[in-house]
């Protein structure tokens, strides 16, 4: 199993930038596929973005591409999402995922980010 604590969620005005960290614990950092997803007030949780296990390669939904950024430290243990440019509509809970292919998801607890107009 895999422990994820995510953190840096807030407030923030529209065109306003937000960092989210998910650190996690567990089995090797190294050997997950790692994620972010969000679910807004009365919706279902959307797909955000992921990265491969060395970081080298990104995929994003549409909603946030150009906007958004994956990264992760396997060092640290730590997977990052740079979010600029909020928009309102990306106010969510925010969360992290982890996949060791083809095992069971991991999720954490989630961050809130809530983006004014």
């Amino acid at each position: 199993q895999v422990q994820l604590v995510e953190s840096g969620g807030g407030l923030v005005q529209a065109g306003g930038s937000l960092r989210l960290s998910c650190a996690a614990s567990g089995r090797t950092f190294s050997k997950y596929v790692m994620g972010w997803f969000r679910q807004a007030p009365g919706k279902e949780r959307e797909f955000v973005a992921t990265i491969t296990l060395n970081g080298a390669r990104t995929y994003y939904a549409d909603s946030v591409k150009g906007r958004f950024t994956i990264s992760r430290d396997n060092a640290k243990n730590t997977v990052y999402l740079q979010m600029n440019s909020l928009k309102p509509e990306d106010t969510a809970v925010y969360y992290c995922n982890a996949n060791d292919p083809p095992a069971t998801d991991y999720w954490g607890k989630g961050t809130l980010v809530t983006v004014s107009s």
